[in-house]
């Protein structure tokens, strides 16, 4: 099984309501957001009332990556939003475990989510409290970049340490996923796919061609 969510941070914001119909039509499996704070990484993107409005044009499930420090101060915020998941990044907060929980106690699901350069050694501490995690396969805070080849190992590490464990814990890869990146993601155990500028919104087709075209691509 794979999902497809395109990240909506890469969408036409003056046009949102009409994508979003367009996406829903091509069948996409769930929305990724950014909310980015301007000091965990240096950019500024969406906020809870962008998600109150996407929570109003969708049944889809939202996707919420906090890109933010001490995420923690803000899981109550975007859960009154309307998120259905939630990932937090492990270099962000000292109180991961805790908020983890908290995240799975407010019946959503919980995410990690994690730098190129991060170690997949404090994930055994945490993986019993974890649904699923991002690995970033860019460095996080703009789109356009180019993949790093060594996560590819890194995705193989985390497919082989989820298996070790017997948890059902997805592989979410977030980063230039296209074309070109998603052949070996899929093969290296990636089964959630974050969708950008790369795959989705671009000019080489309609939104729905496009999403059609990544598709065929895990035929």
């Amino acid at each position: 099984m794979y999902k497809l969510g395109p990240s909506l941070m890469c969408a036409d914001l003056g046009n949102l309501e009409s994508q979003i119909s367009e996406l829903d039509k091509a069948g996409v499996d769930f929305y990724h957001i950014d909310i980015m704070d301007g000091n965990f990484v240096p950019n500024f993107t969406l906020g809870p009332d962008f998600v109150r409005t996407v929570r109003k044009l969708t049944d889809k499930p939202l996707d919420i990556h906090l890109m933010v420090n001490k995420p923690e101060n803000y899981i109550e915020l975007f859960a009154d939003c309307g998120a259905d998941m939630i990932s937090i990044h492990e270099e962000a907060t000292a109180h991961l475990q805790s908020s983890l929980t908290k995240i799975k106690s407010l019946g959503i699901r919980a995410g990690v989510a994690i730098n190129p350069a991060t170690s997949l050694d404090f994930l055994k501490y945490v993986y019993n409290v974890t649904d699923y995690v991002v690995l970033m396969t860019v460095n996080p805070g703009f789109a356009g970049q180019t993949f790093i080849p060594a996560m590819y190992d890194k995705i193989a590490e985390l497919h082989a340490f989820i298996q070790s464990t017997g948890m059902d814990i997805e592989i979410q890869v977030d980063g230039n996923i296209g074309a070109g990146t998603i052949p070996k993601c899929r093969e290296a155990g990636a089964s959630m796919y974050v969708l950008g500028t790369s795959a989705v919104f671009n000019d080489a087709g309609s939104i729905q061609d496009n999403v059609a075209n990544t598709r065929k691509l895990f035929n």
